[in-house]
């Protein structure tokens, strides 16, 4: 069902085309060819649920198919100012490698029912719903790939995880698995994050509680805690990242090659934003490991 145009809203200051001060320099993302392919007739806006925030855009390359399938999950420490406009960027430009995209929207804290467990009920139940799109739309489930920035990441990261999770835990039994997750300097352990005051509070807002408090939802939600995933993953991070330090993904690449996985980390010398910029270094690296 199409539900509207999506909205757009400012992420820090960051707008796709827009430069902006970060750390003391500037971050241009989007060139004007790129965003201009990605124009708003071109999407579907779907529903996978009832809430408003349950909705996703779809945008489908020319061609027959059936197409790979880029889902990508935006970031903002899970807090409602911010929304799934952050990738459309990366969407315009993965659209033109021939790959479907999936730009998915969820509840977040600070809305209704946001938080545990509906954000992470939210982002599994948008991935299964592309079962039920892939016949009109011509998707390749078998490809599907999941790729977040920031809080994003995190939760590109937990998708990998949902085939380990206990039965009764949101997100469990997908209908749709990920055959790769990327995290753009996205936050891969949630207990971590807590003890070092990321995002002031970030995610004990998101789990409702501290690790001490709730350590059940932190084992289910971390993805760090429900390795080996079984399928391969990359982190892109900046190496000057003063909002999500690369810690965090050095954390992941170790946990994840020694629990037996395939995993990867790329390292820059920028800091949290330049991963939405298709331009850059680290967008290359994500494009030639995972979308050839």
């Amino acid at each position: 069902m199409t539900v509207g145009r999506p909205s757009r809203r400012r992420f820090l200051g960051i707008t796709a085309g827009v430069g902006a001060a970060v750390g003391g320099g500037r971050v241009l993302i989007g060139s004007s060819s790129r965003r201009d392919a990605l124009r708003d007739n071109d999407r579907l806006v779907i529903a996978y649920g009832d809430h408003p925030s349950q909705v996703a855009d779809l945008v489908t390359p020319a061609g027959d198919g059936p197409h790979p399938v880029l889902v990508l999950v935006h970031g903002g420490f899970w807090r409602a100012d911010f929304d799934r406009s952050l990738m459309d960027p990366l969407a315009a430009d993965a659209v033109g490698r021939g790959w479907a995209v999936w730009n998915i929207e969820y509840r977040r804290v600070g809305e209704p029912g946001g938080g545990w467990p509906t954000t992470f009920a939210d982002v599994g139940a948008a991935v299964d719903h592309l079962a039920t799109l892939a016949g009109a739309h011509r998707l390749d489930l078998a490809r599907v790939v999941a790729v977040g920035h920031s809080a994003g990441g995190h939760l590109a990261l937990w998708l990998a995880t949902r085939p380990g999770l206990p039965g009764d835990a949101p997100g469990a039994a997908p209908a749709v698995a990920v055959a790769a997750a990327v995290s753009q300097a996205g936050v891969a352990d949630l207990r971590a994050s807590e003890e070092a005051g990321l995002g002031g509070g970030a995610a004990a807002a998101l789990l409702g509680g501290s690790p001490t408090a709730v350590p059940e939802r932190y084992d289910l939600g971390s993805p760090i805690e429900r390795l080996p995933t079984g399928v391969p993953t990359l982190c892109v991070h900046g190496r000057g990242d003063r909002i999500v330090p690369i810690a965090q993904s050095e954390a992941w690449a170790a946990a994840s090659t020694a629990a037996g996985d395939e995993a990867e980390l790329v390292t820059f010398a920028g800091g949290h934003f330049e991963v939405l910029d298709p331009g850059h270094e680290s967008w290359q690296a994500v494009v030639e490991r995972m979308l050839t």
